[in-house]
């Protein structure tokens, strides 16, 4: 399933420097000592049971991942802030009521929160779906895994500063 109308995703200066630097060195030094692994690995003979070639291999495959999801989400970035208009949308502080519990958190993800103590939600996850677009004071719901509605009411939408 690819969504070729991916939205943008905002990411504040330091948080695409510290992305923009990890694929680099993932593109660059990073494939370059996993591949000397593996030839390494390999040099060692039966690859049958040569633990550390599958080791090499493994993380190969896992760098490459990393890559491909580092380059998506750097495809469609805006970096700065999202606007201070209330509007709740990747990069935003929200604080909200839900099922009548206080709680603030990041809608957006990981990278732009970096070492921020702060709990962020996807834009894709349940609560993140319900209230991406809606201003602060509406109120809406989402279906909990447990099938449950659970209410949330938009309490503030500040854009995340970091």
């Amino acid at each position: 399933m690819t969504d070729t109308t991916q939205a943008t995703t905002w990411l504040t200066q330091e948080a695409y420097d510290r992305l923009k630097a990890e694929l680099e060195h993932l593109e660059g030094a990073g494939r370059a000592e996993v591949t000397e692994r593996i030839a390494a690995a390999r040099d060692e003979g039966d690859l049958k049971e040569n633990g550390g070639y599958h080791a090499a291999r493994e993380e190969q495959a896992k760098q490459e991942a990393r890559i491909r999801e580092l380059k998506a989400k750097l495809r469609n970035v805006q970096i700065g802030t999202p606007p201070d208009d209330g509007v709740v949308e990747q990069g935003m502080v929200v604080t909200a009521e839900v099922a009548g519990d206080e709680m603030t958190f990041l809608l957006g993800s990981r990278e732009i929160a970096g070492t921020a103590d702060i709990d962020v939600f996807s834009p894709t996850s349940p609560l993140g779906a319900s209230i991406n677009g809606h201003k602060v004071g509406d109120s809406t719901s989402y279906t909990a895994p447990n099938g449950k509605d659970i209410p949330v009411k938009i309490l503030a939408a500040k854009p995340f500063e970091g």
